[in-house]
């Protein structure tokens, strides 16, 4: 049986690979990152923030190349980011934004679709953090989210339609202190969910493949090992199908968002 002294030393070996740090963490080697307040503001800079530097720079890089070689036939990389490209108009802008206004969103829901699909998958190279399961970039995201469907509904609708068209029509006036509240509160419920969505499901599959792992320490025996490892590598390949999948979702929720916040008659 293990001891409590070796299960928190478990504990803090799968805490010290999902939370955030002030330094790079390469195997044994852990390099010091820049330390600075702004006005009072701590920017220090930490590895989550790092690995969303490395992401967008891929996402950058990634775009640049894709479009390099214009051709009427792309192949290759081309090939495979104009069919993510198409996927995400037809099966995720259209049916939510409408055929007129989908192209004037595409560029935000892709940048929105690769940049978290890349901070999904350097959580899973080696010495690799996932930003994506930090929950102070997930509310950022789900804040920037929050945004564009506000900016969308106000500009499609004013200020005041918009607001208006939160409330259903032909509502009895007695009910309007009851359902005003109810409906912001709605509004407000939307990136939340983004946000937690996000995070939890990222957080959660690093902590199971950490505590599989963990297993063959904590019970300090080999005859567990294989089996250990089998479940993990089966949960490291779930891990990418999530990365992918998480990526998708939190892109068509935001979709689904801003076209309801578009099309309030819906």
């Amino acid at each position: 049986m293990a001891t409590q002294a070796e299960d928190q030393s478990s504990g803090n070996f799968i805490l010290d690979h999902i939370v955030d740090h002030r330094e790079l963490h390469l195997g044994p080697l852990h390099i010091p990152l820049p330390q600075f307040e702004l006005f009072g503001i701590d920017m220090s800079i930490t590895g989550h923030l790092v690995m969303m530097w490395i992401a967008s720079l891929l996402l950058i890089v990634s775009l640049i190349i894709s479009t390099k070689r214009r051709g009427l036939v792309p192949s290759g990389f081309a090939n495979a980011i104009e069919a993510t490209a198409v996927f995400i108009r037809d099966d995720v802008a259209v049916p939510n934004l409408g055929t007129r206004d989908a192209p004037k969103y595409m560029p935000f829901l892709m940048t929105v679709f690769f940049f978290i699909l890349f901070c999904n998958l350097l959580g899973l190279i080696p010495f690799g953090q996932t930003a994506t399961g930090n929950i102070n970039v997930t509310a950022a995201l789900a804040a920037i989210s929050f945004a564009m469907m506000l900016g969308a509904g106000i500009k499609h609708n004013g200020l005041f339609g918009f607001f208006k068209g939160l409330i259903p029509p032909n509502l009895p006036v007695a009910l309007l202190p009851l359902m005003i509240p109810l409906e912001l509160l709605g509004l407000l419920t939307k990136p939340f969910a983004l946000c937690i969505r996000l995070f939890a499901n990222l957080l959660a599959g690093h902590v199971v493949i950490l505590s599989l792992i963990g297993i063959i320490f904590i019970l300090k025996t080999l005859v567990v090992a294989p089996f250990s490892i089998a479940f993990s590598l089966a949960m490291y390949l779930l891990e990418i199908f999530i990365g992918f999948l998480q990526a998708y979702v939190f892109t068509l929720l935001t979709a689904l968002f801003v076209g309801l916040c578009i099309h309030q008659e819906h």
